[in-house]
Formats: C-alpha cells, structure tokens, sequence
C-alpha cells in the first residue's frame, strides 16, 4: 500500500534552496541531534545548520581524526564518537554510550553512505553496501527508537537516493550470493532499503508522536563518487570529456547547501509535523514515478516499491532475522 500523502504539499521551496533559507527561523535550543556522516559533504552542511539552529549535535565517525578536522570550530570534540556502520559491534557500543548520556533524541539523521564501491564482504558474509547503508543504519535505528519514543516531534529522516529506481528489494539474493555482483544494482537496492526504513519506522512509531522520512537529496558531487572513475562520470552523464560538469549536471546538480536542505526541510518543517512516511526531495513531498515525465524519470519521483508499506514491514523483519543469524 501507497500512502495517500505521497504528493506534493506546495511547501514554497524548490531544488535550489539553501539550507540557511529552511533553518531560517527555526530554533532547536535543547534538541539533541544524531547525524552519521555529518562530517563530510552534505553532512557536513546538515551539521553546520542544525548547531546554528540551536541543537547539540552528536556525531558518529569511523574516522574520528578526519571528523574532529572537518568539525573544528562546529562541533565539540567530546561530542564525535567513533562508530563504525559496517560493524554491529561498534554500533551497538555507540548507542549504549548514547543513551547512557542522554535521556531523550530529538532527531536521527541517517546520513552516511558508501555508493558503487567493489565487491566487498562484511558480517555474515553481507554485501557492502547494503550492510552498510541499511543493516548498520537498521540497528543504530532499532536501538534508538525507544529513545526516540513519547518525545512529542522527534524526527528520523533516512537518505535514499535517484538510485532507488534500479531496483526493488532483490528478496531472492539480496547479497549477491547467487548472481554475479553488480555495484549499482546494490547501490540501488540499500537506497531503496533507506527509504523502506524510515516507512516501517513511521508506521511504528507515529502513535508516540514520532516521526519518519525518507530524502532524495539530490545530485551533489561528493566523496560518494571516489570509487568512480572520469570515464564512469561521462557515461553517467554527470561530466564532459574534458572534465567540465555536464549541461545536465548544471542544471540539476547542486551545491552542497542545497544537498542538506530537504534532509533539514524534513528534519524541521512546520508543514510535516502532521504526517510523515513519505519520500521528499527538493524540499518538497515526492511525485509517484508515474507522475513524473517519462524523461525525467529516472532522476526525479519516487518507485512505488520505495515506498510500499507491505515491502517496509517485510524488509524490517528480514534484516531484524539477519542480525541474530
């Protein structure tokens, strides 16, 4: 089932929004703040906005000397602590820590991604991308959600991606035991697991007051891409052969102020408080694929199956049986 709020809400902003214009106004005096990745790229800028606004923001680094860098003069030191989503050892020790510091979360942001990178094994013999995209991000989620629970307006905003139009949930081989792997297949797949994620978790949570969106932040050029090489980036479409941004990477791709700022309209917008378990991008409710020109399809709306209450639950039970096999 498709919820019926999955469209447009005429929210008065549009793809190029800077993240200042959404946080303009907004105060988060006494919110505690999560958000992975938030050290690099677009969250990086979601950090920035969301401490100008007010909020202690906490982040979890696998790499904590390039974090504590990248953070100076944002963010405390005391307040970046390794975790590393690609192991359910250092999540589960960074949410015991978490909450025993704290009492309460005011937003999740499920910010950090791995894209297209090689075959790659973790865990119980997992693909990369979908342990590290969803079953990492599935467990901080899970172990937080209590926290999260009877805090009137706390918000989970997960980052999907265009990319979830790929591909459904592969149920049959979701690592890639049986067929040969193929890195955007599985890049597609996690991002459509980051959207299911945050459905499930609205659906879950909603009757204590909380809740749950999915982000298509939009084209940014980012340390995502560093497992892509030039000649990867011109067959994509996002570079010229000489090096230059494509025509259509100028006229869709944005900065990374912009990148942040559907993540924040979600984090943060009046407009949402009364429904959630939607997929959102350029700071606005998504159209249904089917409303999307055919052209424009593979970049912009959301996939049915992203968004797709029966799929959501599935998926939350299949990974909750992953974690204890």
């Amino acid at each position: 089932m498709i919820s019926k709020q999955q469209k447009p809400i005429k929210s008065g902003f549009h793809a190029k929004t800077n993240a200042d214009e959404i946080i303009k106004g907004v105060d988060l005096s006494n919110k505690v703040a999560i958000v992975t990745g938030g050290y690099s790229g677009i969250g990086l800028e979601t950090t920035r906005e969301l401490i100008n606004a007010g909020a202690k923001v906490i982040i979890p680094a696998k790499r904590v000397e390039i974090a504590s860098k990248n953070l100076e003069g944002i963010v405390s030191k005391e307040d970046i602590i390794e975790m590393d989503l690609g192991s359910l050892n250092s999540v589960k020790k960074f949410t015991d820590g978490f909450k025993e510091n704290f009492n309460k979360l005011d937003l999740l942001i499920n910010n950090a991604g791995i894209m297209a990178c090689p075959e790659t094994r973790m865990g119980n013999k997992w693909e990369s991308q979908f342990a590290v995209n969803h079953i990492g991000h599935f467990l901080l989620t899970k172990e937080l959600m209590d926290t999260m629970a009877e805090n009137d307006g706390a918000r989970f905003v997960s980052l999907s991606s265009s990319a979830h139009s790929l591909t459904g949930i592969l149920w049959d081989d979701i690592h890639f035991q049986n067929n040969p792997y193929d890195k955007w297949m599985a890049y597609g797949q996690s991002k459509t697991a980051s959207s299911l994620i945050a459905i499930e978790f609205h659906r879950k949570m909603k009757d204590k007051g909380v809740s749950g969106y999915s982000v298509h932040p939009g084209g940014i050029i980012t340390p995502l891409q560093r497992h892509l090489e030039k000649e990867e980036m011109v067959a994509l479409g996002w570079m010229d052969e000489d090096g230059s941004p494509s025509e259509m990477a100028k006229n869709f791709f944005k900065t990374t102020s912009q990148g942040a700022s559907t993540t924040l309209w979600c984090a943060t917008n009046s407009d949402l408080s009364s429904f959630g378990g939607v997929f959102c991008e350029d700071c606005e409710v998504a159209k249904r694929k089917n409303e999307v020109d055919e052209s424009l399809q593979r970049y912009f709306g959301v996939a049915d199956w992203a968004v797709d209450t029966d799929e959501a639950s599935k998926l939350w039970d299949v990974t909750e049986k992953m974690l204890i096999s």
